[in-house]
């Protein structure tokens, strides 16, 4: 299961993997979204105000799947850029929902130092969401980069992203995480912004240089219980 805050973060963060494991793999997926990741962009939130474009949006994400080939989507609506107005404990509740419905082995997420509020808070939610009980299901947690988030971390901040895990991924995975990106209307940006289709290109071919291969992603393992 990958848990994010906004429609695009799950193919900036892993796109390309899921691709592959998806493909190569078989890997059964389900993609949770929690905010509705528009309304940030007026001074207030008005979410009437931008029906519209939200519809768009939603229609976007699918769009989306459809290049990554992932099974399954929920969308929610918490407010965008906003979560920290939210109890966490609403959070935590739809995660648990989801979690108990499909039931992952593994959940993806955000790295819990980015500069987004939104991801910080959907980290923190996973984590109280997945307590390492006798019971949990989720063995396994791990983080990924958002460009755009991650990178903007101040450097004398000690959250920084620090990746122990590297998926090889192909020039064909790339594309397909390239291909969804560029569905969102409202979310693809032209280089040298990170979310352009040449700087997804770029970061993942610097970081498959820096273990050995021709492309990669990195992510950071949280917690992996075996039995």
């Amino acid at each position: 299961m990958v848990v994010v805050a906004h429609p695009d973060d799950e193919l900036l963060g892993l796109g390309a993997t899921m691709h592959k494991l998806i493909k190569k793999y078989k890997v059964n997926t389900h993609v949770v979204i929690l905010g509705e990741g528009l309304t940030s962009r007026s001074d207030k939130r008005d979410p009437e105000s931008w029906r519209a474009e939200l519809e768009k949006h939603k229609n976007d994400i699918e769009a989306a799947k459809n290049e990554v080939g992932y099974h399954s989507v929920s969308v929610h609506d918490f407010p965008d850029n906003r979560f920290d107005t939210v109890a966490l404990l609403d959070l935590i509740k739809v995660i648990e929902k989801e979690k108990s419905e499909f039931k992952p082995e593994l959940i993806f997420t955000h790295h819990g130092g980015d500069v987004n509020i939104d991801h910080q808070r959907t980290f923190d939610a996973v984590l109280t969401a997945c307590r390492p009980m006798k019971d949990e299901i989720t063995k396994t947690i791990i983080t990924f980069e958002t460009p755009s988030g991650t990178e903007w971390r101040a450097s004398s901040d000690p959250r920084h992203f620090i990746p122990n895990w590297y998926m090889e991924v192909s020039e064909d995975d790339i594309i397909a995480k390239i291909s969804g990106m560029e569905k969102y209307r409202f979310e693809r940006r032209e280089y040298p912004h990170p979310r352009s289709p040449k700087a997804l290109k770029i970061h993942a071919r610097d970081v498959g240089v820096s273990v050995g291969c021709k492309f990669a992603e990195r992510f950071c393992l949280v917690r992996s219980i075996q039995s």
